[in-house]
């Protein structure tokens, strides 16, 4: 544990900057299972709506420095292409 007062009060922001980036991930991950789960149900209308629901949710995630750019464009179009397929 750390004894100089600053450094305890990292600790605690760090701490809590910690609990929204994991907090962050999941929604992000949720998201792209539903997605995934309307392509699986050859949904096409809901399937756009969560993509584009996740398309947000990405373009958050790398504006808030929780992914990096590549991350959300490989997910994307990977995405895109899944609800694409969809006859």
């Amino acid at each position: 544990m750390p004894q100089i007062q600053s450094q305890k009060k990292r600790v605690k922001t760090n701490n809590k900057a910690h609990k929204l980036v994991v907090s962050r991930k999941s929604a992000l991950k949720t998201s792209i299972k539903k997605v995934l789960a309307a392509v699986d149900a050859k949904d096409k209308e809901a399937a756009v709506v969560a993509y584009n629901e996740c398309c947000s949710k990405l373009d958050s995630a790398v504006a808030k420095g929780v992914h990096h750019k590549n991350y959300a464009a490989r997910q994307k179009s990977r995405l895109a292409k899944a609800v694409n397929s969809i006859q």
